[in-house]
């Protein structure tokens, strides 16, 4: 889900047709980018999404997108084949990048919408050849599919109605998460997050007690707490390349600020991990307004 900035993205435009359908989680709509003609944005019920495009899937529109494609970047020298997890699918756009900018990349996606999986894949088809595997059902119930140390890359970017549920949150996802990254693995998540910020403390909290490493990224006003926003996190057991990262998000159309080492432990300072005892309500709800045109 994207917390969407004005300037962000074209907008609505182009004469083209907007491609609508019921489906689980409310009703999906694509939305054509009037200043790039293969690209659509997908929002459900009103909240943006997900956005591609179809010409040009390395093509990343809105921020936090830019900043985990930065971390797809920063992995692995250039070119080389991941695999990668990701729990959350949408329009699929950071599957299409890894698709597009690692060839033979090996894929693996948890929708629990499946009738916005059946539609995205409708009106926005996947490449032939690319090695991407879209199955339904509950992220957490799908990483206990998955193989230990099968993954280089998890990035999670789950949301229910702009919400990220509670169990997707928790030390003990966290760890299952972990288990299936490979030695030097990395776990990524979006997040969303507005004045005062528990949620985002708590997640920093939570994720750090599995992880030594630590790096989160965001518009310097979501950090200072005066806008809801997303929230890109970045984790491992191994050190990160906090300086290159800080270096792109910076140089980002819209830059971005990132917190690692001490800057984030002070941060989080006073928050306690969220467990699946504790977890209630799961991120908080955009505030009104968030997404009007």
């Amino acid at each position: 889900m994207a917390g969407r900035r004005r300037g962000e993205r074209g907008g609505r435009g182009g004469g083209r047709t907007e491609p609508t359908a019921a489906v689980d989680s409310g009703e999906a709509r694509l939305v054509p980018d009037r200043e790039r003609p293969s690209a659509w944005e997908l929002t459900v019920d009103g909240a943006p999404q997900s956005h591609v495009d179809l010409a040009d899937p390395a093509h990343l529109a809105f921020s936090y997108q830019r900043r985990l494609g930065h971390l797809v970047d920063l992995l692995a020298p250039a070119g080389r084949p991941l695999r990668v997890l990701h729990l959350g699918g949408g329009a699929l756009t950071l599957a299409r990048y890894v698709a597009a900018t690692r060839p033979r990349s090996t894929q693996r996606v948890w929708e629990i919408d499946s009738a916005l999986t059946a539609f995205v894949r409708r009106e926005l088809p996947l490449e032939s050849g690319w090695r991407v595997r879209v199955h339904g059902g509950d992220a957490r119930a799908g990483l206990a599919a998955v193989p230990d140390g099968w993954a280089d890359l998890v990035i999670a970017d789950v949301f229910d109605r702009a919400r990220t549920p509670p169990h997707l949150g928790t030390v003990e996802f966290v760890r299952e998460a972990a288990r299936t990254l490979a030695p030097g693995g990395w776990y990524t998540a979006n997040l969303t997050d507005g004045p005062p910020l528990a949620h985002l403390r708590g997640q920093l909290a939570t994720v750090g007690a599995v992880f030594d490493e630590l790096a989160i990224a965001a518009d310097p006003a979501v950090l200072r707490g005066r806008r809801f926003g997303n929230v890109v996190l970045a984790a491992a057991r191994v050190p990160l390349p906090v300086g290159e990262f800080t270096r792109r998000t910076a140089g980002d159309p819209h830059a971005g600020r990132v917190l690692a080492g001490r800057e984030a432990a002070d941060f989080a300072a006073g928050a306690r991990p969220v467990t699946d005892a504790t977890a209630t309500t799961g991120s908080p709800a955009p505030p009104p307004g968030t997404f009007d045109r």
